[in-house]
């Protein structure tokens, strides 16, 4: 019986990826499947997998025929699943020796939906604790008390998939999978949508997560168009809490944290390809359009004066333009 399933997509992280299998390697156990994804490499990481599946305890190799993208790679894992329980692991990143075995011995202890963690954050040489912003620990909690409150970082604001596990009956229930095709924030509408429908989780402290950032080949280093599906996925977050039962409590968190994104990508805009700088601010402006203005209105109100007055002239123009086409 297979007690675990890691999911770990790859594409073209020939340089990292054996740290990444030997971490696996210090995790494996008879009753853990590792199930890596090749998401259609090019560098010569597929030849890496290869030997991997022969090497590595329980490793399973899948291979896309297409790039798809990390949201779409996930969810190619988990249609092969076979777990009780579920994780996930970036092909970039490692493990601490040992750290599945102690995060699935606190999901079984506390026998709640999922359990999050904290990770350490690594750029170059510098090593950062991160950690849940979820200050209970080791208690089981109702993942809805807390999504808010909307001017906090709270437990929506970290959303890494790897930063956890998942029992299968949220597989079961369509609470895991991504949504197909998004190429940047693809965890944003997976997060939501776990702490408005599962139905217990817990906070665990626990550091066994290294998560590489900065590397040169990753999305978020790189100004092309897709760095736009930020958009994509925060419409779909607002569309699906706008359903929800508490939208009235959950939707001003959900419009400033979206806000928040924008202005961080605005202020952002000159690593940008021309044309994508020019599309993200036309983008933006119709995303403001879009939010409920109410909503929206007293979220501006509540935030700093430098964010909140360049999302105001965006809303402004964006209205302006609105009535000059009626």
């Amino acid at each position: 019986m297979v007690k675990l399933s890691v999911i770990v997509p790859f594409f073209n992280v020939r340089t990292y990826a054996p740290d990444t299998l030997r971490s696996l390697l210090s995790n494996a156990r008879d009753d853990f499947e590792f199930l890596l994804v090749d998401d259609f490499s090019t560098d010569g990481t597929a030849e890496i997998l290869e030997r991997a599946e022969r090497d590595v305890p329980g490793a399973r190799l899948i291979r896309r025929e297409a790039n798809g993208g990390l949201a779409t790679a996930r969810n190619t894992g988990l249609d092969a699943a076979r777990g009780r329980y579920v994780a996930f692991l970036d092909g970039d990143d490692w493990l601490a020796p040992g750290h599945f075995a102690r995060l699935l011995t606190a999901m079984e202890e506390l026998g709640c939906d999922f359990v999050r963690t904290d990770h350490v954050q690594c750029t170059a040489r510098s090593r950062t604790v991160r950690r849940v912003p979820v200050g209970r620990r080791g208690e089981v909690l109702d993942p809805r008390s807390v999504i808010g409150p909307a001017d906090r970082s709270t437990a929506v604001d970290y959303p890494f998939a790897w930063a956890g596990m998942y029992h299968r009956r949220l597989l079961e229930q369509g609470l895991l999978h991504f949504t197909d095709g998004l190429r940047t924030a693809e965890d944003r509408p997976w997060i939501w949508r776990l702490h408005r429908d599962a139905e217990s989780f817990a906070v665990i402290t626990l550091l066994g997560i290294f998560y590489r950032r900065g590397v040169a080949s990753s999305l978020t280093q790189i100004g092309d168009v897709r760095q736009l599906d930020f958009l994509r996925a925060f419409d779909q977050v607002l569309a699906e809490t706008a359903k929800d039962r508490e939208a009235e409590r959950l939707l001003p968190k959900a419009v400033r944290t979206y806000c928040a994104v924008i202005a961080h990508h605005l202020n952002s805009a000159g690593r940008y390809e021309p044309a994508v700088a020019k599309s993200l601010r036309t983008q933006s402006a119709a995303a403001l359009r879009r939010m409920p203005q109410e909503v929206l209105g007293d979220v501006l109100d509540s935030m700093d004066a430098r964010r909140a007055g360049r999302l105001r002239a965006l809303r402004r123009r964006t209205l302006a333009t609105g009535r000059a086409a009626a």
